[in-house]
């Protein structure tokens, strides 16, 4: 017998054990080589923390939020309202562009937030508080007389959200909700935006309730503006809040959002109610008295009754204040039956 054939058989079982082995931290290192590149490199539902992303389609932009916003500005009243309702003014660096004064249950939260203008900022002033994030209520805050374009300040790292229920037409409270949703979602506090919005279908649904059944929708004017020719709500977030108190505004067969029309056809329309938008830099009593005033309108049913319901513009924008502009309207509707 060769003095070397005692060996061979476990010689040959240590080459097969030393390959399996090898083979094991073979595919131990491909997996491992798999799991960093997907770190270094996630794909768009994958945050760098391992968290999925949050993926948006906003006015046709497409968005992917790996993380939530940590520098956002807000700009426009109702966008603000929102943020805070959500209890995120610790990611909020700056806000602008009020209607009016903020709800008084958000005062002191807002009141921390440095307000960046009275209207929109500038650019450089925009940027100096490195957002990451600007939410704005209308979609004029992003063009070249602004902020620019929403896609020239993603490339400045700067996502942007624009409320969609506030620029398109006809929109419904359905679609306010949608608007809290997302921004629930894009901040990572779903349950917080799911219970505003559940709150809000309540006190909508407890209004509705009190109004109860309605024989005859009463007839609604909206009066923004104007002397000459009334600037009026047509196919719009107003039309939808006086809908969703069982009435009806004379203007909502216009497909527009705002309009403007003539007295005369005001007369013809005949409202039981007129809603006066208090805002600007014409006061209330000096809009009732315009109204009261004009001869032409002697014999309309709100101006003989003197039946004005008073709005201010914050609660006719499409936001949190949704509950707080229809039991204004269906009080001054139904003062039988709403209080």
């Amino acid at each position: 017998m060769n003095k070397y054939s005692k060996p061979a058989f476990p010689l040959v079982v240590l080459v097969l054990l030393m390959l399996l082995l090898s083979a094991c931290i073979s595919g131990n290192t491909a997996k491992n080589t798999n799991l960093s590149a997907n770190g270094q490199q996630p794909d768009a539902s994958q945050s760098t923390t391992g968290k999925k992303a949050v993926e948006i389609e906003n006015m046709g932009v497409k968005m992917v939020f790996p993380e939530a916003p940590k520098r956002a500005v807000t700009l426009n009243q109702h966008a603000t309202e929102v943020m805070l309702a959500l209890g995120l003014e610790s990611s909020m660096v700056g806000t602008a562009y009020l209607d009016d004064q903020i709800l008084p249950k958000y005062k002191n939260q807002y009141d921390k937030i440095p307000v960046l203008a009275k209207q929109y900022p500038s650019k450089e002033v925009f940027m100096a508080a490195a957002p990451d994030f600007a939410y704005a209520g209308w979609k004029s805050a992003f063009n070249d007389k602004s902020l620019g374009s929403r896609e020239e300040l993603a490339q400045q790292g700067v996502q942007t959200y624009v409320q969609e229920s506030s620029n398109k037409p006809g929109p419904i409270l359905e679609d306010v909700y949608r608007d809290i949703l997302n921004i629930g979602r894009i901040f990572r506090v779903e349950k917080r935006a799911e219970q505003l919005v559940n709150d809000m279908r309540a006190q909508v649904q407890s209004i509705q309730t009190q109004i109860g059944t309605v024989e005859r929708a009463p007839k609604v004017f909206v009066y923004d503006s104007g002397e000459d020719k009334p600037f009026t709500a047509a196919n719009n977030y107003l039309t939808s809040l006086i809908k969703s108190v069982k009435a009806k505004n004379i203007f909502d067969d216009i497909n527009k959002s705002f309009t403007e029309v003539s007295w005369e056809e005001v007369v013809n329309r005949n409202p039981d109610v007129i809603v006066i938008l208090d805002y600007g830099d014409t006061s209330l009593a000096d809009k009732e008295k315009l109204l009261l005033s004009k001869p032409a309108l002697a014999g309309v049913e709100a101006i003989k009754n003197k039946r004005f319901v008073v709005l201010p513009l914050s609660a006719a924008a499409e936001g949190v204040r949704a509950p707080i502009a229809l039991k204004t309207l269906a009080a001054g509707l139904y003062p039988d039956k709403v209080k």
